[in-house]
């Protein structure tokens, strides 16, 4: 059951509610009017509750469901006990992610500006914005509205953010501009500086970062990820890309539209991501890529040289699938003599 101390959740919400909102087909329209109180996984939702059926590995799973209704796909309805409800989707997922959207929204945060929050006279904060306690905005910082800034956010002078975006406690932005919609985690770290020095009589110098940080619109950007401004030319960010918890991403890097970028991966600097890239978890890339449109990288994969668009590799250093697939049955069969 969802923990109603952290989230609104919609009433009476009917399977012909479900069937209108997931866009799925009720196979008993004579049960259209049951009320569901809950979305549940499948081991665990009861006799109250709706849950969601897509893997065919599950089908032991299945078996054992108790839930008052599932979504699944025509080809998995077989395995759905009799008595469960269905209703058919070409994509629960899809579904499940519009359900959701539809039955549960977080608490509200209290709105407008708390009394210990900072702000500069002359930044211009928007219409309908949130700013939490303790937040500092500085000189001439542009807020669009709706947005809402946590408890303990900085906010560096000349930063600009779009409207409807949400900075989450204790993040501390400099030096960028970050377009709508977009959503910057707890603790991120944007538009520091790049990691820049020049042995100079042996002694390390650091090189001036006078770059930006420039973030498309609809980003989100995880929690303690660090993204650096450029040295000369600006770090980008493009439009709709998703970059998870943990992040480093250098100085002078240039992300797609679209790039999905998980956990732990170390970006260096002054690489060249196309749209739609993939890097699976504490994936490392030296500096100076090219990376194509559409190319995954499986995680821990050391990269070393410029990937083609759309190919999958993985390794350390990392080749193309199919190859490091042979290796390792390679090595598995000669380590056997």
């Amino acid at each position: 059951m969802i923990d109603r101390s952290f989230f609104d959740v919609k009433e009476n919400v009917t399977l012909a509610d479900v069937a209108k909102v997931t866009e799925s087909q009720l196979s008993d329209p004579a049960k259209s009017g049951e009320v569901i109180t809950d979305i549940a996984t499948m081991t665990a939702a009861d006799q109250t509750e709706l849950c969601f059926f897509y893997d065919r590995k599950s089908k032991v799973q299945a078996a054992q469901m108790k839930a008052k209704a599932c979504v699944t796909t025509p080809a998995l309805q077989e395995f759905v006990p009799e008595g469960v409800i269905v209703l058919l989707n070409d994509n629960p997922k899809l579904a499940f992610v519009r359900l959701n959207e539809y039955m549960y929204a977080p608490k509200p945060t209290d709105q407008g500006i708390d009394p210990t929050a900072q702000i500069d006279p002359s930044a211009k904060i928007g219409e309908h914005c949130t700013i939490g306690a303790h937040a500092v905005i500085g000189k001439n910082v542009e807020i669009g509205e709706f947005s809402i800034i946590e408890a303990n956010v900085v906010i560096a002078q000349g930063c600009k953010i779009g409207h409807h975006c949400k900075i989450g406690s204790n993040a501390s932005i400099a030096y960028s501009i970050i377009g709508n919609y977009c959503y910057i985690y707890t603790g991120a770290r944007l538009g520091q500086d790049g990691f820049g020095f020049e042995l100079i009589n042996g002694q390390h110098h650091r090189i001036p970062q006078l770059g930006r940080l420039i973030i498309g619109n609809d980003v989100e950007i995880g929690a303690n990820a660090c993204v650096d401004r450029g040295a000369l030319a600006d770090t980008i960010i493009g439009d709709g890309s998703r970059i998870d918890n943990l992040v480093q991403i250098a100085h002078n890097d240039k992300l797609g539209r679209g790039c999905v970028i998980v956990s732990q991966v170390g970006i260096a600097g002054s690489c060249t991501l196309g749209d739609y890239v993939v890097l699976g978890g504490q994936v490392g890339l030296a500096d100076h890529l090219n990376i194509g449109s559409g190319a995954q990288v499986a995680a821990q994969s050391g990269v070393m040289r410029d990937i083609e668009a759309g190919a999958v590799m993985m390794g350390s250093p990392c080749v193309p699938f199919k190859d490091f697939m042979r290796q390792v049955s390679f090595l598995q069969k000669n380590s056997k003599k």
